[in-house]
């Protein structure tokens, strides 16, 4: 052996072994614990210890004898999943390939309720492994799990055909499953497909390939994850570096902090910042508080400029020049709908894109998409597990790649601004509207402050809410002519009058009445800068619209009012007979009969609705002047 052979075999010792992340997917009971377990197996993955309990430990029902490995066992790793006898939540696992690579396999879920746990685990995969039962074939949630492997950028597909031996291996039924998986994976733009039969039991074609399928020629599962290569990093792919931390050291340093999402930075180099268009160069590049020539995607890093520009956290740093991610506040986005309420058009969420967060609303549902044939049927809203297209606005212009660019600049979350449950996966596809520059606020000599000291009063709004036929409209109309004997003026906006006009074109659907709800909202902050008290006498049944409301007022300025009356009070009340209606079937959506009525958790006046009108508005007037 010559020294410079030795040299050679001692630097590829050195060098880290490169790094997969694979997600592993399928349907309940396709067999997907079984393959992975026997892949963990065979690659001696597994400790002594994890062998031992899958030998001796049996489940309810197990036909596999005492002293075998259940290889199902070693990737069921909660106790409620052992009981089950189903996955239930993302597991993951490490698996050293004999040809040196090293494999993060994320085990999914496979029942479709868990289809939101699939998706967070294929948003960070390099390819995916998706099991078929041969003799079930290709289920719904089958063509789901391909769909979402294909809407977050999963590159590569091994398709493992399974339980070959339920079905007498044979050829015919292989190829025709095999045929549908690839007409399925092209239409959703996944070129790179590898389709295998296997037996996870028995072991057939996952490790080796045996004598059963004399008719199959092609990689084994074990063979198809060793061969597989990344396509080629972009060398222009467009830097990105969301700023995670200003870091501030002794003396005047300030470097800016993050992972690199997408391309590389080297010291010289130009660098803008998305949200404003400042630029500088690059003086260091530090990696673990070591001065470093350049940084790739993935590094932790920490850069210094050459000169100060004004950077905050959940800024987007980009690479001067053509590539820089553009600002919009609207967009058009895939969504994995998460939420087990359904998406409601026109409700205010939070939107997190890396370490920033921005309101941001629905504003329209493009289409849902049909992960069996990929039609896209026209919908309003999407429920739990559906996979749709949608368009958004932000409060304030933010900085979206398309998510084929970069996913981690592309790809977000909204939350529900009440609960904070994260109700959906979003993956931008191109922005709609940039913020106009030619539009800007004009400050005029008369300001707010100087209307309120005309009227002699502050402004505020009253938010009423309650069931129909509470008696909210009654108590603002007695309220309003209490004030307007005390010189307070005032105006009201009720629910079926701005339904006459402003709002006609809004339904009584969840979407329709966040809508209405927001403008109502905008109206009532133009008539409170105009020096008004307005009372607001609306059903607005969700707390998160009105939380949403609320959110557009500084402290002080918005105050919530819930009319406490019982259903059985408003429907003997009944006084527009729209619960009459709705028992006879004619309103579907009548709140607290079709529809749920949330009560505020914490309304800053709570009045009974029972009590006398005079006795209300009377507690609401005091409320409104402060006493």
């Amino acid at each position: 052996m010559t020294t410079a052979t030795l040299n050679e075999q001692e630097l590829r010792v050195e060098e880290p072994a490169p790094v997969v992340r694979m997600v592993a997917c399928g349907s309940v009971d396709d067999g997907k614990s079984t393959l992975i377990g026997r892949l963990l197996t065979e690659t001696d993955s597994v400790p002594i210890d994890q062998l031992e309990y899958a030998r001796t430990t049996r489940r309810g029902g197990s036909t596999i004898p005492v002293g075998e490995i259940d290889y199902s066992l070693l990737t069921d790793g909660l106790e409620a999943e052992r009981e089950q006898g189903i996955t239930i939540d993302v597991a993951y696992r490490h698996m050293d390939l004999p040809n040196g690579r090293r494999i993060i396999i994320a085990d999914a879920p496979g029942h479709e309720q868990y289809t939101r746990n699939m998706a967070v685990a294929a948003s960070t995969a390099d390819i995916g492994v998706l099991l078929v039962d041969a003799a079930r074939g290709l289920r719904p949630q089958t063509y789901r799990h391909l769909t979402v492997c294909a809407l977050m950028g999963v590159t590569g597909v091994i398709v493992a055909v399974n339980k070959m031996d339920l079905i007498g291996y044979e050829h015919a039924t292989f190829e025709e499953l095999a045929g549908s998986i690839r007409a399925a994976a092209v239409r959703l733009g996944i070129e790179d497909v590898t389709v295998i039969p296997v037996s996870a039991v028995t072991g057939a074609n996952v490790i080796e390939s045996g004598d059963t399928m004399p008719w199959y020629t092609g990689e084994t599962v074990l063979g198809a994850l060793e061969t597989w290569e990344p396509p080629a990093a972009a060398e222009d792919a467009p830097f990105r570096l969301p700023v995670q931390l200003i870091s501030r050291a002794g003396g005047n340093f300030r470097g800016y902090s993050g992972t690199i999402a997408s391309g590389s930075v080297r010291v010289g180099d130009r660098l803008e910042l998305a949200e404003s268009g400042q630029s500088a160069s690059v003086e260091r590049v530090l990696i673990s508080g070591e001065d470093a020539v350049e940084a790739h995607m993935g590094d932790a890093v920490t850069v210094t400029l050459d000169h100060e520009i004004d950077v905050t956290r959940g800024d987007l740093l980009c690479g001067a020049g053509e590539d820089v991610a553009k600002t919009a506040d609207k967009f058009t986005a895939d969504l994995v709908w998460l939420g087990e309420k359904p998406l409601a058009q026109g409700r205010s969420y939070m939107l997190y894109v890396g370490p920033r967060a921005v309101p941001a609303t629905i504003t329209a549902v493009r289409y849902k998409l049909d992960v069996v044939e990929g039609h896209q049927h026209a919908a309003r809203r999407l429920e739990m597990n559906d996979i749709g297209r949608v368009e958004f606005a932000t409060d304030s212009p933010i900085a979206l790649d398309p998510y084929e660019v970069c996913r981690d600049t592309g790809g977000f979350l909204l939350v529900d601004r009440v609960s904070a449950d994260t109700v959906a996966a979003g993956l931008t596809r191109w922005a709609l509207r940039r913020g106009d520059p030619n539009i800007h606020p004009h400050d005029y000599k008369v300001a707010e402050a100087d209307r309120t000291a005309l009227m002699g009063h502050p402004p505020r709004v009253v938010w009423m809410t309650g069931l129909s036929g509470s008696g909210k409209s009654t108590i603002a109309d007695a309220a309003v002519a209490r004030l307007h004997e005390e010189g307070v003026h005032t105006f009201v906006l009720d629910g079926d009058n701005v339904r006459h006009g402003l709002n006609r074109d809004l339904g009584f659907t969840p979407g329709g009445r966040a809508e209405n709800v927001r403008r109502v909202a905008e109206v009532a902050k133009l008539m409170k800068q105009a020096g008004l008290v307005v009372i607001v006498a609306l059903v607005s049944p969700y707390i998160a619209d009105r939380r949403a409301a609320a959110n557009i007022f500084d402290e002080g300025e918005f105050l919530e009012v819930f009319v406490d009356t019982p259903l059985s009070v408003a429907q003997e009340r009944d006084p527009k007979g729209l619960y009459k209606k709705a028992a006879a079937g004619e309103i579907p959506n009548m709140t607290g009969v079709g529809q749920d009525y949330e009560a505020p958790e914490r309304a800053d006046v709570h009045l009974d609705g029972t009590q006398s009108v005079a006795d209300n508005a009377e507690r609401l007037v005091r409320a409104v002047l402060g006493e």
